[in-house]
């Protein structure tokens, strides 16, 4: 790797306010706030407002489409492709 080319990777904390969930990973990123992590140091924060804790996806709270319902609903608005 050339030298001087390349951000400074730095430990953050990314703290996701809805969930109440922070973790500390290594980023480039950097904010303006700092908090006294588990291990008694101190860290930049960066607030987001989506992470693993509070992701649909994840939580398991995410919506099914009904997708059987709406290929019938196309079905019978405009028939079927072999009609033609």
């Amino acid at each position: 790797m050339k030298p001087g080319i390349h951000p400074v990777h730095r430990p953050v904390v990314f703290r996701d306010k809805s969930a109440g969930f922070a973790f500390l990973t290594r980023s480039t990123m950097t904010g303006d706030a700092t908090v006294a992590w588990e291990d008694g140091n101190t860290y930049p924060v960066v607030d987001v407002e989506i992470s693993s804790a509070s992701h649909p996806f994840y939580t398991g709270t995410a919506r099914v489409l009904d997708t059987a319902g709406r290929v019938e609903r196309f079905e019978r608005r405009y028939g079927r492709r072999g009609d033609r």
